[in-house]
């Protein structure tokens, strides 16, 4: 352990939505972990979510050389901070919480304070476009943490060479064809697996903003992945050569959990749930047999329609499979507000098989004996969960990495079904039949040998293991 004076001071600033900050958050306790001091960024809204539904204090509180700094997003409390409005709050974090972290920063002296040294690095979410041009004005080193995907980053990262080979536009009725133009994922990647931002004009200016942003990491003296070699070695490889100082750490919930088992502490993982987790579907588990349950969830931002809602529904009850099926709050679009009336309407037809909550402890369902199968949006942070289980997944992906993560899914590591563009209650139903009858022993076979290697990968001895310890040298070098 460190001591207070030669600890290393890391800055850490997510975008404030939840799949962002369960990664960095858990990045934050490995440096914790490490001995080092850090300064956590992070949003009034979802600070205050943070401390009314999780154990986030109580965890950070065990380290004193933690810290949270709190910042106003700049949107009202009612804003959904989800589906095409997500836009917005980039927008909003961009024009109101950068500014205002930028002055905070520069008036306290890099947030030395307490005996703490002044700010060692800047480890940015890949999402800051201003964390460049700021730690270069400043002659701070800055480290790009991609929470995303390191498929979906290489992807965008490739968008010249598409546009050199004339593979990019594409046409609607050309999305089976195969990409050829980025190395590493000839021979799988179809149009349609291609980051959601690509089904656009050449000219979109979002595409043209997550492409600029994607390919400013090359200003960065070192790049964070949440992955290990067994999932996207090929590609990790690929990235070395315009990125040297790689750090694959991932899957970083289970590298956490690794530390504190090393350090013969509980090894639970924090879960920045900025909903309230419904644990009466821990005991409707119970009362399940093993492998019986298709858990469904779409994540903090997927938004769906209410006839998509009834195909799914339709498709699961038409399966003759248990369910537990999380719904958020807020998340039918298009109903005039009744999408309580549509949750109620559903839970009261689907005693019989399933059970609807508003939000669950997702890693708690997914290691329950009783789960099956996960029917998911793809997210990278609830696949990762998902492949550490040992859960088979039927993909359908709302946007951004998610389109490519189904793909990597169903065709490279073989532990699930992709229904992209589709939501058809036949399709679905078959699905699930697939997943969890059909071909059963067979999805759990690859799902729980692809669990065996990602726990190998951050245990000690494994390539995750090994990066993060490098990591925190590499950052121990810095301290002046």
């Amino acid at each position: 352990m460190s001591s207070e004076a030669e600890a290393a001071h890391v800055l850490i600033f997510p975008m404030p939505v939840q799949g962002h900050l369960n990664s960095m958050l858990n990045l934050s306790q490995l440096f914790c972990l490490a001995g080092f001091h850090v300064t956590f960024i992070i949003s009034d809204f979802s600070h205050r979510r943070l401390l009314q539904h999780t154990s986030v204090a109580a965890t950070f509180a065990r380290y004193p050389g933690f810290q949270f700094r709190t910042l106003p997003d700049g949107l009202p409390d009612d804003h959904p901070r989800a589906g095409q409005r997500a836009m917005e709050f980039l927008s909003s974090v961009t024009n109101v919480t950068v500014p205002l972290f930028k002055k905070m920063m520069l008036q306290e002296n890099f947030f030395a304070a307490a005996g703490r040294r002044p700010v060692t690095c800047f480890v940015a979410d890949g999402l800051l476009s201003f964390a460049a041009d700021f730690t270069e004005e400043i002659g701070l080193p800055l480290i790009y943490f991609r929470t995303a995907t390191t498929s979906y980053f290489w992807a965008l990262f490739c968008f010249p060479r598409l546009l050199q080979a004339q593979e990019f536009p594409f046409a609607e009725n050309s999305m089976d064809e195969l990409v050829e133009s980025i190395p590493g994922m000839e021979g799988f990647l179809r149009r349609r697996d291609l980051p959601s931002f690509y089904r656009v004009d050449v000219n979109d200016p979002m595409l043209e903003k997550v492409v600029a942003v994607t390919r400013l990491i090359v200003r960065a003296q070192a790049a964070i992945f949440n992955t290990c070699d067994d999932l996207e070695g090929p590609i990790v490889a690929e990235i070395q050569k315009h990125v040297p100082r790689i750090f694959s750490i991932g899957p970083i919930h289970e590298q956490v959990k690794s530390r504190l088992t090393e350090k013969k502490e509980e090894a639970s993982i924090i879960t920045a749930s900025l909903w309230a987790e419904d644990r009466s579907c821990i005991d409707w588990l119970d009362a399940q047999p093993p492998k019986s349950v298709i858990y469904v969830s779409f994540g903090s931002i997927t938004l769906v329609t209410r006839e998509q809602v009834l195909e799914f529904w339709h498709g699961l009850l038409n399966s003759s499979q248990r369910f537990l099926w999380v719904m958020r709050p807020d998340s039918i679009i298009g109903d005039e507000g009744n999408d309580q009336l549509v949750l109620a309407e559903l839970m009261e037809r689907s005693k019989e098989k399933g059970l609807l909550v508003e939000w669950a402890p997702q890693e708690k369902v997914l290691n329950h004996p009783a789960v099956g199968g996960f029917l998911t949006h793809s997210g990278w942070n609830s696949t990762l969960e998902s492949i550490a289980t040992g859960v088979p997944m039927i993909c359908w992906p709302y946007f951004a990495d998610q389109t490519t993560n189904s793909r990597f899914v169903s065709e490279v590591w073989k532990v699930g079904l992709d229904i992209k563009d589709t939501c058809d209650r036949l399709i679905i139903e078959k699905a699930v039949r697939d997943l969890m009858e059909v071909r059963k022993d067979e999805f759990l076979e690859m799902a729980q040998n692809m669990a065996k290697l990602v726990k190998k990968s951050v245990s000690k001895g494994g390539s995750s293991y090994s990066n993060m310890d490098d990591l925190v040298q590499y950052i121990k070098s810095l301290v002046i």
